[in-house]
């Protein structure tokens, strides 16, 4: 990791050819195309672009910048055969709160990192009351009932 960052340093910033002279011309790189262009033949007064030798080393590209493997997780079945020695969860978009929730602290118990939890430990802990609070009974709340309650918070 060390390496990469290393590596990083000395990479230059490619930007787009003339994105600094027009307004029109967005900075974010794109090919050079022109039949003249320095940058496309590549010669040595032309804007650097991006290229093969400018990669990271082979270990640890595709890694998170902590050093772990990022793992997508949809459900408890996807943590079975993970180390939470190598990997990280990074938590699908899709799921609800409640099973959400449920994956994070069977994944914290279990000492994996969680990347995108997406919220402090204080609004984890006011949701999980909400939630253990809601779904006690056996009757679900109305949207306008828990509507209220959340304003009245």
């Amino acid at each position: 990791m060390d390496l990469r960052k290393n590596i990083a340093k000395h990479r230059p910033s490619f930007r787009r050819v003339e994105s600094w002279r027009y307004k029109r011309v967005k900075d974010p790189w794109r090919k050079a195309r022109g039949i003249d262009s320095r940058t496309r033949i590549k010669s040595k007064s032309g804007v650097k672009s991006p290229s093969v030798g400018y990669r990271g080393p082979k270990k640890v590209r595709g890694m998170h910048p902590s050093g772990y493997e990022e793992v997508r997780i949809v459900g408890i079945e996807d943590l079975k055969n993970l180390s939470n020695k190598k990997h990280a969860l990074k938590l699908s978009s899709k799921l609800g709160a409640k099973k959400r929730l449920y994956i994070i602290e069977y994944a914290q118990n279990r000492g994996f990192k969680v990347l995108n939890i997406g919220m402090s430990q204080k609004e984890l802990a006011d949701l999980e009351s909400m939630l253990e609070s809601s779904f006690d009974d056996e009757e679900y709340l109305d949207v306008d009932d828990l509507e209220e309650e959340l304003k009245d918070d």
